[in-house]
């Protein structure tokens, strides 16, 4: 009886994961296929909401400080599709305005822990996060950025499903039971042949002596994002970040893996291929 709750279980969170996915993906597509101001826009409300999720889930109040770090990580959004000083300007702010109100309003013992989780916050989000934008405004970065996502969601998916069926040595037990070495195998594969399979298909055409190197990177950092997120999330003591998502907990647990990986496909984009 208790094996058919568990397998129940299961099945109806596959249902809502699915479900939610043919919701998103649709609508990731359009945007991503837009770009500009639209696409920006809904990136900085991303940023800004997962900011929020980060410090609720570590048990802060929304005040003043959680708003100012959701507006801060939209402002690096923006900032990064204008270009120019403004990026430089908003990571200033980050650093600075936090830090007078931390010592303006906060009690001597607690003014430097919430100033660093406040900047710690936009550092990790709204900076990492910012360069869906960078990227997507490259020559040719609408293409960039749908092999970095769905690379992404193919590395998620492949770990996912490859370490339900097969997963049977834990990866990281302290940090995520769930996850398996199996799986990340899967994940592995799974991300690196989206990698290829994107590069031909899009018509980016990389050669392979580049591109190989960017189908192993991309999965590894998908992964590790995914784990840094599980570490903080343990520290925080929450499963999820929100329920904002059904199916998948909140933004910032379905984030996790694209911070990474964007990152790591922008730099190689403009170190190495460009």
């Amino acid at each position: 009886m208790q094996r058919q709750r568990r397998s129940g279980t299961r099945q109806g969170a596959l249902e809502l994961r699915l479900a939610s996915a043919a919701v998103a993906i649709p609508i990731i597509v359009l945007l991503i296929w837009a770009g500009a101001r639209w696409y920006t826009g809904v990136v900085a409300a991303l940023l800004a909401v997962t900011t929020l999720e980060f410090q609720v889930a570590r048990g802060s109040r929304l005040n003043v400080l959680a708003f100012m770090g959701a507006a801060l990580s939209a402002g690096l959004a923006v900032a990064a599709h204008a270009r120019g000083e403004w990026l430089i300007w908003v990571v200033t702010g980050t650093v600075l305005l936090p830090l007078l109100w931390a010592i303006a309003a906060y009690p001597i013992e607690d003014a430097v822990g919430e100033w660093l989780w406040a900047v710690g916050a936009v550092l990790y989000l709204g900076w990492l996060g910012c360069h869906l934008v960078l990227l997507r405004d490259v020559g040719g970065g609408r293409d960039w950025v749908f092999l970095a996502v769905f690379s992404t969601f193919a590395t998620d998916t492949g770990a996912y499903f490859v370490g339900r069926a097969t997963g049977r040595t834990r990866l990281a037990p302290a940090i995520s039971p769930g996850k398996t070495v199996e799986g990340a195998i899967g994940g592995m594969v799974c991300g690196g042949a989206a990698v290829l399979l994107f590069n031909h298909f899009l018509g980016l055409r990389v050669e392979p002596a580049l591109v190989i190197p960017l189908a192993v990177l991309l999965p590894v950092a998908a992964q590790a994002g995914d784990l840094i997120e599980s570490k903080l999330k343990r520290g925080m003591q929450v499963k999820d970040a929100s329920r904002l998502i059904p199916g998948h907990g909140g933004l910032m647990d379905r984030f996790d893996s694209v911070l990474l990986a964007i990152v790591v496909v922008y730099y190689y984009l403009k170190w190495v291929i460009l």
